[in-house]
């Protein structure tokens, strides 16, 4: 065994940790959704463009002007996940709100088939009927509120937006360093974000310091630690093991919400959450399959 690879799943662990702190954190900040979104996608940006400023220049002097489009479409796509998706935490419980954007796989696997003509395997089929018995499971939960069902679609929402900001990206991404990439896309999602923050009125100034300091360890430690973490591992472990890692996240944050927020989830949580991760788990080994 190599020597390496305990501390590796270590920080797999950690990384998994910070990702799964983003929702709790969130509702800690206690702003409108719209701000949130803005300041923390504003936030994510400027830390990661700054490094790419100083030591990654040469891949953005790189860019072309066919990947201006998808780049644009991209940053579009992951802005309207964030505005959904913490949306939905103002609405439903973080529970429904993380089980329900974790079925990203699920439409990955829905727009290839309508949008590239690749045909889903039987696998594949199997993890979407899994996927969509368990958000009709979650649909049941009313602990969230009179709203919840809003806020679940708006999960929904956020899952497919991702879904999209994934596959519009993998044919740029090909092409760019990871850095390059990721500055660019961020600073336009950044960019929509403050526009439909400004657009509806939602305050980005004369918040509570407490909401600032939220926001902005939702940009350090889920976008900067964390991502960075997943990424990091990717080198040292298995693809595959990422990939089911990252499927505890919904767990860690469900756990996180009980002692932090005080929020306990409907007994209609576990059978439907088995039936998400199930359906993820299902879509990421139909995925692996076809990828060998």
């Amino acid at each position: 065994m190599d020597a390496a690879l305990p501390r590796s799943v270590l920080w797999l662990a950690v990384g998994v940790a910070a990702v799964s702190a983003s929702a709790v954190f969130i509702r800690l900040a206690d702003a409108p959704p719209l701000s949130v979104a803005a300041l923390r996608m504003v936030l994510g940006a400027a830390l990661i463009a700054l490094p790419t400023l100083i030591w990654q220049r040469a891949g953005l002097r790189a860019l072309r002007r066919a990947d201006l489009r998808p780049l644009a479409g991209s940053g579009l796509l992951l802005a309207a996940h964030f505005a959904a998706f913490i949306s939905s935490l103002s609405l439903t419980s973080v529970a429904n709100a993380v089980f329900l954007v974790t079925t990203t796989p699920v439409f990955v696997a829905l727009g290839e088939a309508v949008f590239l003509r690749q045909r889903p395997s039987r696998l594949m089929w199997g993890a979407v009927a899994l996927s969509m018995a368990g958000g009709g499971g979650l649909a049941l939960d009313a602990t969230g509120g009179e709203g919840h069902l809003a806020g679940d679609a708006l999960a929904l929402v956020g899952a497919a937006t991702v879904s999209g900001y994934l596959l519009v990206g993998r044919r740029v991404r090909a092409r760019m360093g990871v850095m390059a990439y990721s500055t660019v896309v961020n600073s336009v999602a950044a960019l929509a974000l403050l526009a439909l923050a400004l657009a509806a009125g939602s305050p980005l100034v004369r918040l509570e310091p407490a909401s600032y300091l939220w926001i902005g360890l939702v940009a350090l430690v889920p976008q900067v630690i964390g991502h960075s973490l997943l990424n990091w591992s990717l080198a040292h472990v298995s693809a595959t093991t990422v990939t089911l890692a990252v499927r505890a996240e919904p767990v860690v944050s469900t756990l996180l919400a009980v002692p932090v927020l005080g929020e306990f989830p409907g007994w209609v949580l576990a059978p439907g959450a088995v039936l998400i991760l199930a359906g993820a788990v299902v879509a990421a080994r139909a995925e692996g399959r076809r990828a060998v």
